[in-house]
């Protein structure tokens, strides 16, 4: 063998390694190296564009990808649904409906931007850092509106539609299926809503349910946290005293930390005024707003296959 393609097949090696250890602007630049020498070979442009696709670099992603499928003896899945979510993300919707049709996937008669119903789904919220789940109404193939009320901390709002990836990472029950579970990419449009939290006591069930049911103008939803979100204590992050009662026994418990979803702080207030008034032995603790920025994107492991995803 000779030192040309020695060279050759140890930079071949560092590109995959690099991708495997997350490593994504080394694992370009290798790739890139590799079509200097190669610029007709599709599975180096395909991995390049996979590279800027968990950079988020949609313009680069979309070229390598749509390069590759030009490239390729026969059409590949895996170049098409990527080349789709970097269009979906530039918003190029011609494109996007090509390569949906090319893919065999229905899409709504038009030239805009895909709005349909595609289902039930979860996403998990910035999979680089923490990795939320929550649940979605998929709009398009790869674009769904949020339908829980995320904690704050993630950066995300109830309604936001956020762009997520094509392969499923585990699956969820919603109750009555089974439905995937995706990576979110990316929020491509926030929500007019704002997310507080609210800590409220009651008596019983039917108690909280009534507040739960409770509609107002500028409400868009409430979500009950106690039963979703257990690890760590709500009210003491948000610095709300109270006794820590246990919480395994099957009994109720009066102490609960509700994420609501509203347009204005008073819209709030109205709500629980109402809910308050109704019942004899109702409380509010507490009324909190916290804005946070989405967590900036990490490399170094592979966040993209998800906690679910087999080895």
């Amino acid at each position: 063998m000779t030192d040309h393609q020695d060279d050759f097949k140890a930079l071949r090696k560092e590109a995959y390694d690099a991708m495997d250890r997350g490593a994504l602007a080394e694992s370009s630049r290798h790739f890139e190296a590799l079509l200097q020498r190669e610029p007709d070979d599709p599975y180096y442009h395909y991995m390049r564009g996979l590279a800027h696709k968990y950079m988020l670099d949609w313009p680069v992603a979309l070229r390598h990808n749509l390069r590759a499928i030009e490239l390729s003896d026969e059409a590949g899945e895996a170049e098409h649904w990527n080349a789709a979510i970097a269009a979906t993300a530039l918003g190029d919707w011609p494109q996007v409906r090509r390569l949906w049709t090319a893919c065999g996937i229905r899409v709504p008669e038009g030239e805009g931007s895909i709005v349909d119903d595609y289902g039930v789904a979860v996403v998990r919220l910035n999979p680089w850092h923490g990795g939320e789940t929550v649940f979605i109404r998929r709009i398009d193939p790869v674009r769904g509106r949020l339908l829980n009320v995320p904690l704050p901390e993630s950066g995300h709002r109830f309604g936001d539609i956020v762009l997520h990836d094509g392969a499923a990472t585990g699956h969820r029950f919603d109750g009555e299926h089974k439905v995937p579970v995706f990576n979110e990419l990316q929020r491509l449009v926030p929500s007019e809503f704002q997310t507080f939290v609210v800590f409220v006591n009651c008596d019983s069930r039917d108690d909280l349910q009534a507040l739960l049911d409770a509609t107002a103008p500028g409400i868009g939803y409430a979500e009950d946290w106690t039963e979703t979100v257990r690890y760590y204590c709500m009210r003491c992050s948000y610095g709300t005293p109270h006794q820590h009662d246990a919480d395994d026994s099957g009994e109720w418990q009066p102490d609960r930390n509700l994420g609501i979803a509203a347009q204005s702080r008073k819209s709030v207030e109205k709500l629980l005024k109402d809910w308050v008034g109704a019942g004899g032995s109702r409380r509010i603790d507490g009324i909190e707003t916290r804005e946070c920025d989405i967590p900036e994107r990490e490399d170094g492991h592979e966040w993209w296959r998800g906690p679910d995803e087999d080895e």
